[in-house]
């Protein structure tokens, strides 16, 4: 290869390095400016134009090393340069810093032979997912560009990977929510797969409310936390609480607790227990966020975990009170933000404890 060409590979990567970090930092612009609009003068972030040029230079060597990962003879075939492989390159100048880091510990692991695996979506369509370990905004890379080569494929993974385990917020860019980032509200007994299965659809429960902001989330994964460790749609378990006899007597029609849950018939109380993420409990509650959702959950209660409603029944809970938690969040009432879902304070400590988490892990203007 003749040293111009390879010059002229090297600068075309690393100006779309530059691209990448480039719409990194716009996006984190727009962030402080929004901020800054909200605080008084004095409190103002201000904005340092040697760190935008730090964040271009970093930019480029990420271009260029996610150039050489691929191969210079992507850039200098008598084909030219694809836009996916142009993508790929600003995507890997967007990680930046954390692309850097990834290659470096990654780089001997990249190889013409690395192959895409196949699984099923949460729709039940096939999908190219890259091994388990691997981020959602890897795999929504690698959807995008499934018809690069198996050495493209490599470097997203690598890619996927530095971002994955990002904590360099040069500009505050916005990153996705993944499976990884949620897991760190949970404990380590929590399944990740349980997370990846069930996460699409509590995410996509909040989107359909508009509650797609980072308030709204925590909220929903320290309910989850509280409600079903697991991260899975339960059925609510016989406890001293619901249950003196038979199976939830202590809900039936005529008991304090089956008056508050508007159960009037016999059966109603094992027939209405709990289920779900947020443990849909009692004939009224099955009524009134059935009839919202314009689902029969009455006629058949057991949907209420099914993984789709159960995000969405979630998801309508929290709009029903969705004020009144955004006040308490913004007063850090973390003791009335769950009451107002749980109506008490049973699973207030590991609320808390993924409340308190969600807020240095999930950082603000998290895209949902």
């Amino acid at each position: 290869m003749q040293p111009t060409v390879l010059l002229s590979a090297l600068i075309l990567a690393g100006l779309m390095g530059m691209v990448g970090q480039g719409a990194r930092t716009v996006v984190g612009l727009k962030k402080l400016h929004d901020s800054n609009a909200t605080q008084p003068p004095d409190q103002a972030t201000t904005f340092l134009a040697s760190r935008l040029v730090i964040s271009l230079i970093i930019g480029f060597i990420a271009g260029v090393l996610a150039a050489l990962a691929i191969g210079l003879d992507k850039l200098t075939g008598a084909a030219g340069a694809t836009v996916e492989v142009l993508l790929g390159l600003a995507a890997a100048g967007y990680a930046g810093a954390d692309f850097i880091e990834g290659f470096m510990s990654k780089a001997p692991a990249i190889t013409g032979g690395a192959a895409m695996q196949t699984s099923t979506g949460p729709t039940g369509s096939p999908r190219e997912t890259v091994p388990p370990q691997q981020t959602e905004q890897a795999d929504r890379l690698i959807m995008q560009t499934s018809q690069l080569s198996t050495d493209i494929a490599s470097l997203q993974s690598v890619l996927a990977t530095s971002v994955a385990s990002s904590n360099w917020s040069s500009l505050s860019a916005v990153t996705q929510i993944t499976p990884e980032l949620v897991a760190r509200l949970f404990v380590p007994a929590t399944p990740l797969a349980n997370i990846r299965t069930h996460l699409p659809h509590v995410l996509a429960g909040l989107r359909s409310y508009g509650l797609a902001d980072r308030d709204m989330l925590l909220m929903a994964l320290a309910t989850i936390r509280a409600e079903t460790e697991g991260f899975v749609p339960i059925d609510e378990m016989k406890s001293k609480f619901n249950t003196e006899k038979t199976p939830f007597d202590l809900y039936e029609p005529g008991t304090p607790i089956g008056k508050r849950l508007g159960n009037t018939q016999a059966g109603d109380g094992a027939l209405f227990k709990g289920r779900g993420f947020i443990q849909l409990t009692g004939r009224d509650n099955y009524t009134r966020i059935g009839t919202q959702m314009g689902v029969d959950l009455v006629a058949q209660p057991a949907q209420a975990n099914q993984p789709r409603f159960a995000g969405l029944i979630l998801a309508q809970f929290l709009a029903n009170k969705e004020d009144a938690i955004r006040a308490a969040a913004a007063a850090d009432d973390l003791v009335q933000a769950r009451k107002l879902v749980n109506g008490g304070s049973h699973g207030l400590d590991r609320f808390r404890d993924a409340y308190t988490k969600g807020r240095v892990a999930i950082p603000e203007g998290i895209e949902i």
